[in-house]
């Protein structure tokens, strides 16, 4: 089987480098505050794609390797790949019974057509610079009848953790301190993820809702989190001026203590589940 072509892995576009920056920075900070709850999403993946013992998977836009490592319980033949290096780094450490090679989603030049059975991708497809080249990249290395699944943040207006601090910032703030790049919340939508799947060759898409909560301690605990954890909602945290940083974390902290129940702050984070499979 052939291999593909494609570019080089390394970022070139002000976008995409800055989400190398990004995710190469926040690795200690992004598995201590998101994975607790991006897992949440993970056995639904695994329904969808039906994995089972030696199904050969790959993780797309792995970061610290969780999907990955609970695919290997399940028996399943598994390797990770992510652009991130430190995020690899932080996957082998976490996971060594596991293959991680670093390499980018968007091109997978290192796989051979028709070389995995399933892939999935745990919310990593709103951070692509060209999500259909991922796409084109994935049907080239499934197998026929293969599948493909990932997951997204569900509307921005369902998702507490990421709307409340960008509306802080739409108030308080500016919202044009971030490099341009793709909508966070593009494949949020349905329509946009079936329409994108069937460009890119992909037959019968289809997409769910998966209930996530996040829990926090404390309102400032959240907002420590959120601030320190991700690449463009610190970001657009962190560029803020100090004034308006200071004001958009009281109004952030105000709005997350409406969440609060029994001692804690539950947040609800709602992901966008699609896939498809390769006729």
């Amino acid at each position: 089987m052939r291999k593909s072509s494609e570019p080089s892995t390394q970022p070139h576009s002000i976008f995409k480098a800055f989400e190398h920056k990004a995710w190469q920075t926040v690795v200690d900070q992004y598995d201590a505050a998101f994975s607790r709850l991006t897992q949440q999403a993970i056995p639904s993946v695994f329904e969808v794609l039906d994995v089972r013992p030696g199904v050969r998977l790959l993780d797309a836009a792995c970061g610290p390797g969780n999907l990955a490592a609970a695919a290997l319980l399940l028996r399943a033949k598994v390797i990770g790949v992510d652009f991130s290096e430190r995020m690899i780094e932080r996957a082998r450490t976490l996971h060594p019974d596991i293959e991680f090679r670093e390499g980018d989603a968007e091109s997978l030049r290192d796989f051979p057509d028709e070389s995995l059975d399933v892939v999935a991708m745990n919310f990593g497809f709103h951070h692509l610079e060209q999500p259909e080249n991922a796409l084109k990249a994935i049907h080239r290395i499934l197998k026929p009848r293969g599948r493909f699944a990932f997951t997204v943040w569900g509307r921005e207006e369902t998702v507490a953790g990421l709307s409340l601090p960008r509306r802080a910032v739409a108030l308080l703030g500016d919202m044009d301190v971030l490099p341009p790049g793709p909508s966070p919340f593009h494949f949020s939508e349905p329509d946009n993820c079936r329409e994108a799947f069937i460009r890119c060759s992909f037959a019968d898409p289809q997409t769910r809702t998966v209930d996530q909560t996040w829990e926090f301690g404390s309102p400032e605990e959240y907002f420590e989190a959120i601030l320190r954890s991700t690449a463009r909602t610190s970001n657009l945290l962190q560029r803020q001026t100090p004034e308006r940083l200071t004001a958009i974390r009281d109004h952030v902290c105000l709005a997350a203590s409406a969440y609060r129940k029994a001692g804690k702050v539950l947040l609800p984070m709602p992901a966008n589940l699609a896939w498809a499979t390769k006729p």
